[in-house]
């Protein structure tokens, strides 16, 4: 064991660790993936009405031309990709059915043709990407069929997947009036009322079009964004916030009992099949369709509005659903259609996938470690250096402390000014560095004049030089955070060329950041630390342009030997590296292009994040535990409290900062990481600019290749 253990510390017994955790991992992902084989998986690219769509197929043994089958189309939310729907497809498909898990435009790896303005960003890809997929699959021979044409295909999706699957059935319904023949037979979605789809036709409108056809709904009750009451149940301080986290049962209100075909002085029941009257279908104020009868269902789980994606509860309202939706409708060949939505094995998916996720970070570190072993880009390592100095006095102590907290805490407090950039916020911030900007030039100018009169007492000439130099260094900072609080609206804003909005966010968040620490550093440093004895060279800061030159490129190929480890999974395996919202994912050239253009912003933050990190926490007791608390403690108090509220008393911290606080779930991980890779690389090379750039690039391209990426912006 004592061999094993030495084996596994040395950086080839820590790779082939590694190694062993992708390969395992991705073997059992691919297993379930495939539900032990019985399922054939691939990608898939088809031009669309709008563009190019993507998809991941799973198409079960048999299936095809000679043995046609009913198709459920499966979509994500805003930010996701296809693989976010592995519950549903791998479900689905080891029951039987074709399952297309969809990229929407402008997601994954679909593109939408035309160009975008930008205030029409939100008005592309939700509405026709679940459309334009029914078109192709009710073109294709594998899709079962009823004697008059009509299709057996089912539309889904996850929140404005969801919107693109009411707006599908809506829109498919207008166009049978055309053609006779449907392209859609039934549809559930998950996370999403009708208060997006209400801007392309009403409520009433929407189900009648809905028809005969079977439609679900899956309504969490602590979902951040929707299935909130309707206007008119609204109390005045709920109408003053949009996107209130509440806890709520939509069966209860208004418009969950017209889904259900219930007056509003019914008690309606969830996870129940109501036979309904869809009403009759209108367009231009004449009646184009009469009223039909169907089914509709809700569920109403206990789940926040992400948690539906990693969940064994709202599978099963699935694999119910569609029991329910396609029962007599089947191939024979479906041997597996009637097994029990308790029999899941997704999440073993999942397991493997998040096995070879472990595997994929763990062997960065020994790969930079073999590559520093490389002539050139050994020069990345410099002579060790002292650790910065500790506080020695009791006062000192508590001072350090402080400033621990507040470090920890103020990326957390500002967190919802910085993401939506809001006005109050932006302005107040602008009055504190006017002050700090303020105080800083008078404390500069007042220790510059006082170093000149002290011509007899060279130390305390010494200590006003000092005062003098670090007040005009702080003076440059608070400038420059006055000039990105000013201009906050012209700084990374959505545009043609930063075309990642939520990217556009969290990289705003990362330079205010990376500044508001940048200030304390030198203030400790230069009030503080410099007095004690710390050399500014202490802090890892080499200025050798050839150490900084050979460690961007030990960096650039630590990145491309994981990624291209990551490509050659997909490849072999079918399966990239993930845990819900969280993901390693290959990407296309527009991703790495967009990451390019993010990257100097993110190296503001990371550059000086590791700075601090290795200042604050080198030689210290628990020191790596200490690096992830300084770099996302804050955070994880602000989802505690975000989401723990809601839990208690129905309402969040801040409900308007829904889709915020689920960017943290992916963010945090990151940070976390980030944090372990600044302590343990710069052990190794002694300097800052190795983990600086690793985890620049790494990081960067992981968020650009996970959300809405606007590749057409005019």
């Amino acid at each position: 064991m004592r061999k094993i253990g030495s084996f596994l510390r040395k950086p080839q017994g820590l790779l082939a660790l590694s190694l062993v955790l992708i390969i395992i991992g991705s073997l059992f992902a691919s297993m379930f993936n495939t539900s032990f084989y019985s399922v054939k998986v691939k990608e898939i690219t088809f031009k669309a009405d709008h563009g190019t769509l993507s998809g991941l197929l799973y198409m079960p043994k048999g299936a095809g031309a000679d043995d046609p089958r009913p198709v459920i189309i499966t979509t994500h939310g805003y930010l996701n990709t296809k693989e976010m729907q592995d519950a549903p497809a791998i479900e689905m498909s080891r029951r039987g059915y074709i399952v297309l898990a969809l990229d929407m435009y402008d997601h994954g790896d679909s593109r939408w043709d035309n160009d975008i303005p930008v205030k029409d960003l939100f008005g592309t890809f939700w509405i026709y990407s679940q459309f334009d997929a029914s078109k192709y699959i009710f073109q294709q021979d594998y899709t079962k069929k009823d004697d008059s044409g009509n299709a057996y295909v089912a539309v889904s999706g996850h929140s404005m997947g969801g919107f693109s699957s009411l707006l599908a059935m809506y829109m498919d319904e207008l166009n049978s009036l055309q053609t006779g023949q449907r392209m859609i037979y039934t549809g559930i979605t998950a996370g999403a009322d009708f208060s997006y789809s209400s801007a392309v036709a009403p409520q009433d409108q929407l189900q009648a079009a809905f028809g005969s056809r079977t439609v679900g709904m899956i309504a969490g009750k602590y979902d951040e964004f929707f299935f909130n009451k309707s206007d008119g149940e609204k109390s005045t301080a709920e109408k003053k916030v949009q996107g209130t986290v509440t806890s709520k049962d939509f069966a209860s209100t208004l418009s969950g009992k017209m889904f259900l075909g219930l007056s509003a002085d019914k008690q309606a029941t969830e996870s129940k099949f109501y036979t309904v009257q869809s009403g009759e279908l209108s367009l231009d104020d004449a009646v184009v369709r009469q009223s039909q009868t169907g089914e509709r269902i809700l569920f109403t789980p206990n789940q926040t509005h992400p948690w539906n994606h990693f969940s064994k509860t709202t599978t099963a309202h699935f694999i119910d659903f569609y029991a329910q939706a396609f029962k007599g409708v089947t191939s024979p060949n479906q041997t597996n259609v009637d097994l029990g939505s308790g029999h899941q094995i997704w999440w073993l998916k999942e397991a493997g996938n998040f096995m070879a996720l472990i595997g994929f970070f763990l062997i960065i570190v020994p790969l930079i470690s073999l590559l520093l072993k490389v002539p050139f880009l050994k020069r990345s390592v410099t002579s060790s250096i002292a650790t910065v100095s500790a506080p020695s006095t009791g006062k000192g102590r508590i001072v350090y402390w402080a400033a621990i907290v507040f470090s920890t805490l103020i990326p957390a407090i500002l967190f919802p000014t910085l993401m939506d950039k809001q006005v109050n916020g932006m302005n107040v911030l602008s009055i504190i560095a006017v002050i700090l900007l303020v105080v800083c030039v008078v404390a500069a100018a007042v220790g510059f004049i006082l170093a000149n009169t002290q011509k007899t007492n060279p130390e305390l000439r010494s200590k006003m030089k000092n005062m003098g130099y670090g007040s005009a260094v702080l003076a440059v900072v608070a400038l420059l955070m006055w000039l990105i609080f000013n201009n906050a609206n012209h700084i990374l804003s959505t545009s043609s060329f930063f075309n990642e909005p939520t990217t556009n966010q969290v990289a705003y968040w990362a330079i205010v950041s990376g500044l508001i620490i940048t200030f304390l550093t030198f203030a400790f440093y230069f009030f503080s630390k410099k007095q004690a004895g710390t050399k500014f060279s202490d802090y890892g800061i080499n200025l050798n342009i050839v150490t900084i030159i050979s460690s961007l490129c030990t960096a650039l190929a630590a990145v491309f030997l994981g990624y291209l480890l990551l490509f050659t999974v997909q490849a072999v395996f079918g399966t990239d590296f993930r845990i819900w919202t969280f993901a390693v994912r290959t990407f296309q050239i527009e991703h790495l292009i967009t990451a390019l253009r993010y990257m100097p912003f993110f190296l503001i933050y990371y550059f000086v994040s590791v700075v601090a990190l290795n200042a604050n926490t080198r030689g210290r007791k628990g020191e790596y535990l200490l690096s992830i608390i300084l770099n996302v403690g804050g955070l994880i108090l602000w989802m505690a409290a975000q989401y723990g509220k809601d839990f208690i008393t129905g309402v969040a911290l801040y409900p308007g900062q829904a889709l915020n606080g689920i960017l943290l779930f992916a963010l945090v991980p990151c940070l976390v990481l980030a944090a372990i890779y600044a302590r343990k690389i710069f052990d190794k090379t002694n300097n800052v600019w190795l983990a600086s750039f690793l985890n620049t690039l790494l990081f960067t391209i992981i968020t650009a290749a996970n959300t809405a990426m606007f590749w057409n912006l005019i």
